[in-house]
Order: structure tokens, then C-alpha cells, then sequence
């Protein structure tokens, strides 16, 4: 599918994308802060400066756009017809330094939480869901760093 601008056209939007302060980041911060939640913003002595962290709960939070972070199986997350062999490079590198700098923050203790750009658009429980997360009220998280934990089998 051919592009619906010209490329100086195209160039200047990609340029004018934030990496901070985004529409869905913006939303979560609402969200949270209504509720009681402090959190500080872009940490930079955390691996990836993430986008809020709570050090109370020692959780960083990453709000990411499926397109720049190539949300599996989403539909926001297609590739670019154009270009095909930059975007694949270019795309491949931020899912591999997303992944470098989780690790990185779970050897140093945080527990870290990816909330998806998509979620946001399309299920508002996904917000209630974080709270829960935060709090520790949502059993059935797994934390990267922590053993897997099993249902309960009810007693019938």
C-alpha cells in the first residue's frame, strides 16, 4: 500500500512523535494520581528511564506504543510497507533493548509492569487491573522474578 503524503510530509510527522508525555502516559498518571498513587516521572538512574515509578511499591511502569515496540499480534503494531529492512532493524532493536533494560531492573529488585498503548483504547478495565497490581490485590500477576504461583483449587 502506497503512502497516503509525500515522504517530507511523512518525515516531519514521525519526527514530531513524543517519547514522553503521551496521550496514554498522560491518562495513566491521571488515573493513578486520582487515586492516591505518588509516583515519580522518567527516573534516570533506573535502566530505561521508565515512564512512572513508585518506589514504594518498587514498581517501574513502561507505557508503550504497540508500533514502536512491536506489540505481538496487535493491530497497531503492523510494520511499514516502505523502508522495510530500517523499520525491521529498527523495530527488532527497541523490542531487544525493552527486553535488556527489563531484565535489568528486576536484577535490581523492581518489579516492572508493560502497559500497552491498545489496552488503553479499547478496555478501560485494564486500569482497575494496574491498581490491583500495584497493590498486590491481583493474585494471579506473575512477576518476572518471581516464582510462578498456582491458582487455588476450590474445595468442592
Amino acid at each position: 500500500m502506497t503512502d497516503i503524503v509525500d515522504s517530507q510530509t511523512r518525515s516531519r510527522m514521525m519526527a514530531s512523535i513524543r517519547g514522553k508525555n503521551t496521550s496514554p502516559e498522560l491518562a495513566i498518571r491521571r488515573y493513578l494520581h486520582a487515586r492516591g498513587f505518588r509516583y515519580q516521572l522518567h527516573r534516570k538512574n533506573l535502566p530505561g528511564k521508565p515512564d512512572l515509578v513508585l518506589p514504594k511499591y518498587r514498581l517501574a511502569i513502561f507505557v508503550n506504543g504497540c508500533f514502536w515496540h512491536k506489540h505481538k499480534d496487535c493491530f497497531y503494531a503492523s510494520s511499514p510497507a516502505s523502508h522495510k529492512t530500517f523499520w525491521k532493524e529498527k523495530l527488532e532493536g527497541n523490542v531487544a533493548r525493552d527486553w535488556r533494560k527489563w531484565a535489568d531492573l528486576v536484577s535490581h529488585g523492581w518489579r516492572v509492569l508493560v502497559i500497552w498503548e491498545c489496552g488503553l483504547k479499547h478496555c478501560s478495565d485494564d486500569l482497575e487491573s494496574v491498581v490491583n497490581i500495584i497493590t498486590g490485590e491481583d493474585p494471579f500477576h506473575q512477576w518476572p522474578s518471581s516464582p510462578p504461583r498456582t491458582r487455588p483449587t476450590s474445595s468442592n
